[in-house]
């Protein structure tokens, strides 16, 4: 079975894990929106990506972090996020995908990461998977370890107690 585990959001990313392995990672697709350039979620790639990586008849799950609003976020990214968030459920729901939500509280603190920085999930993604070292290596790519952990955190907890 395959787990697509998301960190939503338009700095996110996207990790495809099958027998807990790592298949692929990808950064969230985004493009340009206006005469601002402001960045918006390529909702047309997101369903290339998601469909490249998912064959005919099998089994998939998708695993999204479930966001809420943020003391002193603004307004606008505010409404960005969550239009970005609603876009996702929306793919997921076309491509007949199932979907589940998993609180950030819940799956840090599945892998001890309650009260540590954000950098941390980073560490513990290339502690589990030192392979993936040189993806992983700058710091902006903690989203993608966050993508990681909670497709992880998901088939180390949940799959178990469905069997």
């Amino acid at each position: 079975m395959k787990i697509i585990g998301i960190d939503p959001g338009l700095n996110g990313a996207i990790a495809v894990l099958e027998n807990k392995k790592v298949l692929d990672i990808f950064e969230m697709p985004v493009m340009a929106e206006g005469k601002k350039n402001k960045r918006q979620l390529n909702s047309a790639q997101l369903v290339k990506l998601l469909k490249n990586n998912i064959s005919k008849n099998e089994e998939v799950l998708v695993i999204v972090e479930q966001v809420n609003a943020m003391p002193g976020q603004g307004v606008t990214s505010m409404f960005n996020f969550g239009q970005t968030f609603g876009a996702i459920k929306g793919v997921c729901a076309a491509l007949e995908l199932p979907i589940f939500f998993v609180r950030p509280s819940k799956w840090k603190k599945h892998f001890e990461l309650i009260n540590s920085s954000k950098d941390s999930s980073r560490t513990k993604a290339i502690e589990m998977y030192p392979t993936l070292s040189n993806e992983l290596a700058k710091k902006k790519d903690v989203n993608k370890s966050d993508a990681i952990l909670i497709a992880r955190f998901y088939s180390e907890t949940r799959l178990n107690e469905d069997k």
